[in-house]
């Protein structure tokens, strides 16, 4: 294949190290209606519909970061057959975001509220956004030399935090299991086939050695379940479902549990009005969920960076970690002497988002290929990713690109 000349501005240390083998894998998926998921979506939601009016209005993005939510969960009282909502849910949006501009003004309260309403209509099938929920807004205006160096660009949008973004590749057979549990459970078929699963799923995969435990919690719909028999069949289902896909990812070996607590009374069941534990268990904040490849991975590198809700001009804590990702895709995709990539960029305010401060790369060869002979290709292929960067916009505010 032919590849690009590698930029001489690239600052790019590039080390080998062997893929790991260890006994122990852990990986955890917080899914659709999990709170701190619901948090991560509707930061997310609001800085594209920020960006699209913007874009509409002034033929541009504003300064933004709207990366603060956090959810108050509500009191409920569940039942077969029904249940309901005795306190509403609470979610608190914050953030730094530009209210006017040439005296026109933007409203925002109004762009953050109405896109999460409509977010939760169309993702929480049994909850009542215009009833059940209750938004409190409390963006400001961003500081003055922020929104400054935010329109100040050269060829590139200048970063606008001091900060890292990590990736890798490729997924691992449980990090893909998990990834595909929750996607497969949360499906489009799901309400049609199966309405008593709610969209609250949480999955936690352990490996050891060659077989799987999955823990999997979904909160179950009161409404669509006349008894405790009808709970317990949904249980088997899923059961039955999480245990298949293991087979289907290589795991001959795999033990399912499904709402684990459960207890023998109807009061000890995973049972809800809503079909998110925000009615009544849980509380929800941004950042503290999934990271940007959708999974919470202990054993592989990881940014603390809450990416949802950054603005996706310039904020490399968004940018960067979607981008190490890409990288480290991208040079085993293109690289069939590599077997695995490790990523990471660390920027410094002020540069151009497509020139990072340093990038970290880690390959893992097959058959102890010296790095030596593949270092021109792996700079090259960075190099064009970085280039890239600037293009990811259009993709962020189109949301082809999760967060979460």
């Amino acid at each position: 294949m032919s590849l690009p000349e590698a930029s001489s501005n690239l600052r790019l240390v590039l080390t080998a190290y062997d893929v790991p083998d260890d006994p122990v894998e852990v990986v955890e998926r917080k899914g659709l209606g999990h709170p701190d998921t619901i948090c991560d979506a509707l930061a997310e939601t609001f800085s594209r519909n920020l960006s699209l009016e913007y874009s509409r209005r002034f033929g541009r993005i504003l300064h933004h970061n709207v990366d603060k939510a956090l959810l108050v969960g509500g009191r409920s009282m569940p039942a077969f057959g029904g249940g309901s909502l005795t306190s509403p849910i609470n979610i608190y949006l914050a953030g730094r975001a530009a209210t006017e501009i040439g005296g026109g003004k933007i409203p925002v309260e109004e762009i953050a509220a109405e896109g999460s309403r409509s977010w939760l209509k169309s993702s929480l099938h049994a909850l009542d956004a215009d009833r059940d929920v209750r938004f409190h807004v409390l963006t400001q205006p961003g500081s003055q030399d922020l929104q400054e160096l935010f329109s100040r660009m050269s060829e590139a949008p200048l970063a606008n935090d001091t900060s890292i973004g990590v990736g890798y590749a490729p997924m691992s057979a449980l990090e893909s299991l998990v990834l595909e549990v929750e996607r497969h459970i949360n499906g489009r078929d799901r309400i049609r086939v199966h309405p008593a699963w709610g969209e609250d799923v949480k999955v936690m995969g352990v490996r050891q050695g060659k077989s799987v435990r999955l823990t999997v919690a979904c909160a179950m719909i009161g409404r669509y379940l006349a008894h405790s028999d009808d709970y317990f069949a949904e249980i088997s289902e899923l059961r039955t479902l999480v245990a298949e896909l293991a087979r289907q990812h290589g795991f001959t070996e795999s033990e399912v549990d499904v709402n684990a607590a459960d207890g023998a009374s109807q009061g000890a069941l995973y049972l809800t009005v809503t079909g998110t534990s925000a009615e009544a268990g849980d509380d929800g904040q941004v950042g503290r969920g999934n990271r940007v490849n959708g999974l919470i991975t202990p054993c592989r590198p990881m940014s603390l960076e809450a990416a949802a809700g950054k603005n996706p001009v310039s904020h490399v804590g968004k940018i960067y970690n979607i981008a190490a990702r890409d990288i480290a895709e991208a040079i085993c995709a293109a690289l069939s002497e590599i077997a695995a990539a490790e990523c990471m960029l660390v920027s410094r305010i002020g540069d151009p988002v497509t020139r990072p401060a340093l990038v970290q790369l880690k390959v893992a060869t097959r058959d102890g290929l010296p790095i030596a002979k593949i270092r021109r290709s792996v700079e090259a292929i960075t190099a064009d990713r970085l280039s890239r960067i600037p293009k990811l916009i259009e993709d962020f505010v189109a949301g082809r690109i999760a967060t979460f």
